[in-house]
Order: C-alpha cells, then sequence, then structure tokens
C-alpha cells in the first residue's frame, strides 16, 4: 500500500499523542504569541501538521478552537490547585503556622504550573489586552480557580488560623504578581534560577507578613 506523501514543509503530527491534543497545542502556542485576530485556522494545521479540515472537525469555528485552547490550560490548572488548596484545607486544623506552610506549598504549584508553561501566561495577557471582548472566558476558565483560593483563605480565617477580610483581592493580587513573573523570566531578566529562587522567596515573606503573628 502507498502511503501518500506529505507536503513540503508540512511538519510531521506527533502520531503518539491524539490529533485534538496536538491542534490544541498549536493553537495555544499561536494565539498565545499573537492573539486571537492575527491567527487562522489554516495556520494552525499547519503548526499541527494536519489539514485545514481536520482542525475544524475536531475544535469547529476559530472562536471555538479559542475556546478549547482556555479550557485545556484551565482543566491542567485546576487539577494542580485543586490537589494543593486540599492539602491545605486539610492543614487548618492543625493551627495559623501549618496554615501559612500549606498556602506556601499551595503558591509554589501556582508558580511552578506558570513557570512549566509560559503559553498560559501569554495566553491570558492576549485576551486581556482586549478586555472587553470574550470577556465570558475570564467567567469559565479563571474566576473558578479564584474562588477556589478565596474559598480557602475564608475557610482558614473562619478557622481562627489567619484574618483575612478581603480574600478576592489578596488572590487576584498575587495572581497578577506571579503573570509578571513569568513574563520576566520569558524576557530573559536576569538569571532564571535567581529569579525563580527569589521570586519564591518574596512570596513567602509577603505571606507571612499578611498572616504571621504580626499580621492585620
Amino acid at each position: 500500500m502507498t502511503m501518500p506523501r506529505r507536503r513540503p514543509g508540512r511538519p510531521r503530527r506527533d502520531e503518539s499523542r491524539p490529533t485534538r491534543e496536538v491542534v490544541l497545542a498549536a493553537a495555544t502556542a499561536l494565539f498565545a504569541r499573537r492573539g486571537f485576530d492575527a491567527v487562522s485556522l489554516r495556520e494552525v494545521a499547519t503548526a499541527a501538521g494536519v489539514d485545514v479540515a481536520t482542525v475544524a472537525h475536531h475544535t469547529g469555528t476559530k472562536a471555538k478552537l479559542y475556546d478549547a485552547c482556555f479550557a485545556r490550560v484551565f482543566a491542567a490548572e485546576r487539577v494542580a490547585l485543586e490537589a494543593a488548596a486540599g492539602r491545605a484545607r486539610a492543614a487548618l486544623d492543625a493551627g495559623p503556622v501549618a496554615a501559612r506552610g500549606a498556602l506556601h506549598d499551595l503558591v509554589d504549584v501556582f508558580v511552578d504550573f506558570l513557570e512549566d508553561r509560559p503559553e498560559t501566561t501569554a495566553l491570558w495577557l492576549r485576551r486581556w489586552l482586549e478586555p472587553q471582548r470574550h470577556a465570558d472566558l475570564d467567567e469559565r476558565y479563571a474566576a473558578p480557580l479564584y474562588r477556589l483560593v478565596a474559598d480557602l483563605l475564608d475557610a482558614a480565617a473562619a478557622a481562627g488560623a489567619l484574618v483575612e477580610p478581603t480574600p478576592y483581592v489578596t488572590v487576584r493580587s498575587l495572581v497578577w504578581a506571579v503573570h509578571g513573573h513569568v513574563v520576566a523570566l520569558a524576557a530573559g531578566v536576569g538569571s532564571p534560577a535567581r529569579q525563580r529562587r527569589e521570586f519564591r522567596a518574596f512570596l513567602h515573606r509577603l505571606l507571612d507578613g499578611l498572616y504571621g503573628p504580626a499580621g492585620p
């Protein structure tokens, strides 16, 4: 049986992963680098090593493909954060010191996640450049994770492990700080290893300042 030849210049598709995952990974990278308007389905197909009909089959319109890219990164982030948040909730009954340690661990998980997947930060920053467009993505794929951690802080406050009057503001501020850190890493500012080490130490000091014995 004669196998069809690939067109010149077309990348070979990664046969070890399902086609939909290959398409979403390629689309996520392109949308993160250039934004929604500047990316065509044909470019996504080329990057994924498939044809346009295959992209449309797996994801539908470009708007649906864009949505699916956010859903993909949200699903991975939710798995990581839910596990860390569960461990933090289990530590609340052990008192303030254990609660702060668990929050350190939760923040480390979030930082690790974004450092390992900088396209997640780039994807969101591109979306936020036009805050009125695709705003529904925030409610579906960002707000649930904000609420997850804000609810954890509320539970810690109710247990007497810390005092937190505005959990949503705290979570949002930490999220933006981490995104800024990832952007700095991508820009190659300073030593990456040193930046990673110092940024984690900064966040730990920040949490201790908020929730330590001398905090509010």
